[in-house]
């Protein structure tokens, strides 16, 4: 058979091998070096992220006082337990309820005595039990002590609780209820032998004392059915400053004292009375 010259070229352009497609070129390795950097530093931006927000949400869910240099500063109170009022006696009335006239507390007045603050050392004479009518008046002058004594004996005085204490700074506390057969007792003793609520101070004042100021803070502390007279000793004073407080609930009537030496401080002294009262009421 004759092959043609059309032929062969047709076999020629069929047998030729066809050319082979260029190789993709090679990553250079600066561009990998590059890629895994970028890589690393993604990473470490998700991370240090990741970490600076669980800081920030671990910050505003804490209270303030847990953060470190945002603790706010105590403005003086003290740290008192949980107060709870004692059980009654069975069939007893609240003394500010209904069928209780003479508004009398038929607990055991004992318990209704504040309890010393979180660091304070107990008065080893003043442990929360009953004291003579002596110990209560050994806290006035001189002067106002025989007086004071004529009216209790006059009066239907039941009983004498008090507890003392001192704190670290210095302020000694005595917390004196003195317990009458009804209100109308515990009235007339604190309106006309203390005369309490005079318009120019008490008459009777604590061993000291020359000079009163009536506080203005009672007015603040609303605690129904009770009645709180205040006052702090004037200036001048000796080495020591004394504020004190009558609180009237029913049947009892309360004698708290803060003294210190220098100033006895306005916010304990505060905050004591108002539980002293709110036990009472």
């Amino acid at each position: 058979m004759t092959v043609t010259d059309t032929d062969t070229d047709t076999v020629a352009e069929t047998e030729q091998p066809a050319e082979p497609e260029a190789p993709a070129p090679a990553t250079p390795r600066r561009t990998r070096r590059v890629l895994w950097a970028v890589a690393r530093w993604t990473a470490a931006v998700v991370v240090c992220g990741g970490v600076g927000a669980g800081t920030a949400m671990g910050i505003t869910a804490l209270d303030r006082n847990d953060v470190p240099g945002l603790a706010t500063e105590s403005d003086g109170r003290w740290e008192y337990p949980a107060l709870r009022l004692p059980a009654l006696p069975a069939d007893r009335p609240r003394p500010f309820t209904q069928g209780n006239d003479g508004e009398i507390h038929y607990a055991d007045i004992r318990e209704l005595l504040l309890p010393a603050p979180a660091g304070a050392t107990p008065d080893p004479e003043l442990k929360g039990g009953f004291v003579s009518t002596d110990a209560y008046l050994s806290l006035y002058g001189k002067e106002f002590r025989g007086e004071l004594r004529k009216a209790l004996a006059d009066s239907t005085l039941r009983h004498i609780a008090a507890r003392g204490w001192t704190t670290p700074d210095g302020t000694r506390t005595h917390i004196h209820l003195l317990r009458f057969s009804s209100v109308a007792y515990a009235e007339a003793y604190k309106d006309a032998a203390l005369q309490a609520g005079a318009a120019d101070g008490p008459k009777a004042l604590p061993d000291g004392v020359e000079g009163v100021v009536l506080e203005n803070f009672a007015d603040d502390v609303d605690v129904p059915d009770t009645s709180m007279y205040v006052f702090r000793e004037k200036q001048p004073y000796g080495p020591d400053q004394v504020r004190w407080a009558y609180v009237q609930a029913g049947d009892t009537l309360a004698l708290i004292t803060h003294t210190r030496k220098g100033e006895a401080l306005a916010v304990p002294f505060q905050q004591t009375v108002t539980l002293q009262n709110q036990l009472l009421g």
